[in-house]
């Protein structure tokens, strides 16, 4: 082997959930193309210890990477591109990253189909009170008991709140639609005209509280967004309503939001938890109207897939000479999930 220009730094296990067969190949012809070799390591440092980097112009890499900091890049010089299968690049990506003119690009567009569809799950079944169904049968009730619920609804020309129109959310809004759902947007960033192009009613945050009858959080970890979502926004929210969470536990207070559930007003659909793994005695766990999940709603089959392909066909456009079509900026990163 001569030097490796493109480095895979992917575990091993992870590799076929990310990329089909064939990709390898593929991504050995970008290799060719920008004068050496495909290297695969299971991760970063081991890479470090065992190979001479000194020629790696790009490189792939999925979680747990550690902060490309100014030590890491001179055993990097030549790195033009880092390649994330996942969304977020902030656990690594630093600000000497971007100083040195490395291009950081991601995958987190292919990730918005799999977590719309979660929300949607997430939706229909707080709509249907599943999760009450389910806990009550799960723990020995009598069927008459088990029946005792609140009301349920259908999906049709109800009220959805939608909080951030991100990637997932116009995702998770075209889902919506497309069931027939009454759509309401709350979303600071986009003007009334693209609101209402993705099928949305625009509205305040507060008054998308107030109106609907399913609140899907969509928005991103901003300084701005943390806990937006809190003891009076809950407030707001009609009896019975349900609160959806497949973005960040960033934009919601836990203790008030516990305190809701706990009073039997509220019910929510839960992918992601300030402290993870969930611990065994979390509160939420005993509760039986929370939905949990743990942290896996991008979890598909043919999303990791669509991941790896975005992944690959970065290295050969930039193998090409041609310009990254899912590159982040240091400026992007700010608004970031």
């Amino acid at each position: 082997m001569t030097a490796p220009v493109v480095l895979v730094a992917v575990p091993a296990a992870l590799r076929p959930q990310f990329f089909a067969d064939g990709d390898e190949q593929r991504l050995a012809d970008a290799a060719a193309r920008l004068g050496g070799d495909l290297a695969l390591a299971e991760s970063l440092g081991d890479a470090l210890a065992q190979l001479d980097l000194a020629a790696v112009r790009v490189l792939v890499v999925a979680w747990g990477v550690p902060p490309l900091d100014a030590g890491i890049l001179d055993r990097l010089p030549r790195l033009e591109v880092v390649a994330h299968c996942g969304a977020s690049i902030r656990p690594f990506a630093t600000p000497e990253l971007f100083a040195r003119g490395v291009l950081v690009t991601q995958a987190g567009a292919a990730m918005a189909r799999s977590v719309a569809e979660v929300s949607l799950a997430f939706t229909l079944a707080l709509l249907h009170r599943l999760p009450h169904f389910d806990h009550a049968l799960h723990a020995g009730a009598e069927w008459e008991a088990a029946e005792s619920a609140p009301v349920q609804h259908e999906l049709l020309d109800a009220p959805i709140g939608v909080v951030g129109a991100s990637r997932t959310g116009r995702a998770y809004l075209a889902l919506l639609s497309a069931l027939g759902a009454r759509p309401l947007l709350a979303d600071p960033t986009i003007d009334a005209d693209e609101a209402l192009a993705l099928g949305a009613e625009p509205v305040t945050l507060d008054t998308l509280l107030a109106s609907s009858r399913i609140v899907a959080l969509h928005a991103p970890s901003l300084p701005e967004t943390h806990r937006m979502i809190g003891a009076h926004e809950l407030a707001l929210m009609p009896d019975g309503a349900g609160l959806v969470n497949t973005a960040r536990s960033w934009l919601v207070d836990e203790a008030a939001l516990l305190g809701e559930l706990r009073s039997g007003r509220l019910d929510a659909a839960i992918d992601v938890f300030d402290d993870e793994p969930l611990p065994v005695d979390s509160p939420f766990r005993a509760l039986p109207n929370a939905l949990l999940v743990p942290h896996k709603a991008a979890g598909t089959r043919e999303g990791r897939l669509r991941q790896g392909a975005t992944v690959v066909g970065e290295v050969e456009r930039h193998a090409a000479g041609r310009a990254l079509e899912h590159a982040v900026t240091e400026q992007d990163l700010e608004r970031m999930a």
